[in-house]
């Protein structure tokens, strides 16, 4: 499968800025972190500081929440003075496993009598995710009084309904995408509720379960002898690994978090962090070492629920039992990983992708533990929306993963009339539906996706390069300085380094091995990378990868990540991407400035998704109210493929997020305020986002009918 190229311009870097930048003491050079930080928007002193500095952010409230934080306070008050027998609801991924550890630890101190707080966590594999009325059956049975969710309940309407009927109250801790309705529960605290733009709108579910905590803290301030800020390795864990965008208070919580975690006293983490030879100081630590072993407890085991043991006890030897279970579990789950890929990759080779929008396959020997994990992969390897289903007993259950910024949960959620339940988030989602629905929801999701997408044939997974340098500018000081942008993650990505015309040596695979030296059948690549800038190659590794994928009598062009190789003690480079030399790169789009209007470049010829059409214009507008710019319509409409009627709506749904917008029939100018309207926000995107939809089916319809007729015919808008 072809993958696009594109490589993000330079762009000129106050000399300002660059000394601000080399004021901190990692950036000997200074000159591509700044690069960086100027390309993602940071741009003023105040931003760099609390970007860089979490000492100089200022962290936002826990009554943020307003009303909604005060009855979720207040119950839990009642609960513990009238001694009511209180439950944890979790998930058993990495966010609901560290959400429902954090509840835990705090709740046990608030609680005073022993035996009235337990927790419950699904069973991957029997229960999937989210409240259900077995284990709420179970939780009645026990006594239970009121039920605290952590990372799901938002969207259980009926489990919700069921519970109450048994007599207990529920409070939803949670990050999902959300009802139209709010949901009859006691409180309910979700980021969803918030403006895109607002600092607590990304937390993941284990950072609103710490905003509960700082409540807590804040309301009883005589009850806690642990000080929060102790479970901030916990919020890290949960951040990282669950890949909300870290902005805002998700990026000033994993940093303090990370500091947190490399001084970690938990025993079951220190012995995690032993078996994936990490310190703990980076992220890396998490999303490539810690999540990946806590989740696959989950996945190949189906109870996870010893792993809030794992990271909340404190005897030595059983934290080292239940870390070893971790790690057998993990390496099963490579194994299986591996096979299934395979598998997926047989079937779709017998498929025509040039008609195929979004990838939907069924099988049913496929565990459905590890579907999420490869459905990842094939969407990023064949640039169309993935959704791998496991059948029995004429239901399939299974995992969806979008690429491209393609609104995966907009996307199911077009077939809702086909499914048993759903629920996940732009990105990722589970379902589960009839078998005998499979072909109708191919069918419908394909259909739906190709409204809003002209031309599928040209779908194609898209790699972008940040920074292009030669060999011998890897080293400890570019390390160092790339290191200041840590935490990487959902809209601040580790950087992609292009090294153009290089070649590699000393390349062999081999299998890697689990904690007791056995193989595992999950290979890596080892080489050292040249080119002439050099006199001596730079090591490497590429992951799943074998080394007859890399010859060594070519000359390539390379995408790669610089990382520090903990157990071995060196620098080197992590393969993402590799190609012969010569191909052209294709400029990643920008905005451009000159003679102090805004000049912004031509249309793709393929049309964006309607979400990502509002992201951009929310860009644009974020972008001419910190400049003061001016922008013309006429290129607005130009670079959006917009009408006229459209982009009106499109500045009203900003107008409701809080921006200003100063306007006459040529051109706008907007500004920021802080005149919110909430209560308008969501029908006013959904009004652009459905006008977009329309219009992009007309266009698409007349394109396709009147292809010939099209130039001379169109109307001038």
């Amino acid at each position: 499968m072809g993958i696009l190229w594109q490589i993000k311009p330079l762009e000129e870097v106050p000399q300002w800025f660059l000394k601000a930048v080399q004021s901190y003491p990692q950036a000997t050079h200074g000159g591509y972190v700044a690069q960086l930080l100027w390309q993602r928007g940071i741009r003023t002193r105040e931003q760099l500081a609390s970007f860089l500095d979490p000492d100089a952010y200022e962290p936002t409230s826990p009554f943020a929440f307003k009303q909604e934080m005060k009855w979720a306070v207040r119950r839990l008050e009642q609960a513990r003075r009238e001694g009511e027998k209180v439950a944890i609801w979790g998930d058993f991924d990495v966010d609901g496993i560290t959400s429902t550890s954090v509840l835990w630890e705090v709740l046990r101190e608030f609680f005073p009598h022993h035996g009235q707080l337990t927790y419950y966590i699904p069973n991957r594999l029997t229960e999937s995710h989210g409240l259900n009325e077995g284990g709420i059956d179970k939780l009645v049975a026990w006594g239970t009084k009121l039920i605290v969710t952590c990372d799901t309940g938002s969207t259980n309407l009926k489990e919700i309904d069921y519970a109450t009927r048994s007599g207990i109250d529920i409070i939803i801790t949670d990050h999902h995408t959300l009802l139209p309705e709010r949901p009859p529960v006691v409180s309910i605290i979700n980021p969803r509720y918030f403006a895109q733009t607002h600092p607590l709108f990304h937390l993941s579910g284990v950072a609103v379960a710490y905003k509960l905590v700082e409540a807590l803290y804040v309301s009883f301030p005589d009850i806690f002898q642990q000080p929060r800020e102790d479970l901030l390795d916990l919020v890290a864990i949960g951040l990282v690994a669950d890949l909300v965008q870290l902005s805002g208070d998700c990026r000033y919580l994993a940093q303090l978090g990370i500091e947190k975690l490399r001084q970690t006293k938990r025993l079951g983490v220190d012995h995690l962090l032993k078996l994936c030879k990490g310190s703990g100081d980076r992220p890396m630590d998490i999303s490539f070492g810690l999540a990946p072993r806590i989740n696959a407890v989950s996945r190949i085991q189906g109870d996870a629920s010893f792993c809030v043991e794992l990271l909340t006890s404190r005897d030595t030897e059983r934290c080292k039992e239940l870390a070893a279970q971790t790690e057998l579990a993990n390496t099963r789950r490579k194994s299986l990983q591996r096979e299934i890929t395979e598998q997926v990759t047989k079937k779709l080779a017998q498929i025509d992708l040039s008609t195929t929008s979004v990838i939907v396959l069924e099988d049913p020997e496929w565990q459905g533990g590890v579907l999420g994990l490869v459905a990842g992969q094939i969407a990023q390897e064949y640039g169309r929306p993935t959704i791998l289903l496991s059948s029995q007993d004429n239901l399939a259950r299974g995992s969806a993963r979008s690429v491209n910024n393609i609104d995966l949960y907009e996307l199911v959620q077009s077939q809702a009339h086909l499914l048993e339940r759903f629920g996940g988030h732009p990105f990722a989602a589970g379902l589960s539906l009839p078998v005998d629905n499979i072909p109708l929801l191919r069918e419908g999701i394909d259909r739906h996706l190709r409204q809003q997408i002209a031309d599928i044939s040209n779908m194609m997974p898209i790699i972008t390069a940040d920074l292009t340098i030669k060999v011998s500018d890897l080293s400890q000081e570019l390390f160092r300085e790339l290191k200041l942008l840590e935490p990487c993650g959902m809209g601040n990505p580790v950087p992609k380094l292009l090294i153009k015309n290089c070649w590699f040596e000393h390349v062999w695979h081999e299998n890697d091995q689990d904690f007791r030296g056995k193989k595992v059948p999950y290979l890596k690549t080892t080489f050292q990378i040249w080119d002439d800038s050099v006199e001596e190659g730079f090591p490497g590794i590429w992951w799943g990868k074998n080394k007859d994928e890399l010859p060594e009598d070519k000359e390539w062009d390379a995408i790669v990540e610089l990382d520090f190789n903990t157990y071995q003690k060196r620098y080197e480079v992590r393969l993402i991407a590799v190609r012969e030399s010569g191909i052209g790169m294709e400029e990643f789009p920008k905005e451009r400035e000159q003679e102090g209007k805004l000049h912004l470049p031509y249309p793709p010829s393929q049309q964006l998704p309607p979400s990502e059409i509002w992201r951009k214009l929310v860009g644009i507008a974020k972008y001419l109210s910190r400049t003061g710019q001016i922008a013309r319509r006429e290129q607005l409409r130009t670079k959006l493929q917009l009408s006229d009627r459209t982009l009106d709506l499109g500045m009203l749904a900003l107008t409701a997020l809080g921006f200003n917008c100063t306007h006459n029939e040529e051109s706008m100018q907007w500004s920021g305020s802080n005149n919110v309207l909430s209560d308008l926000v969501d029908e006013r995107i959904s009004a652009f986002l459905e006008a977009v939809q329309e219009e992009q089916f007309q266009q698409q319809y007349f394109s396709t009918r009147y292809a010939g007729q099209l130039a001379e015919l169109a109307p001038r808008r």
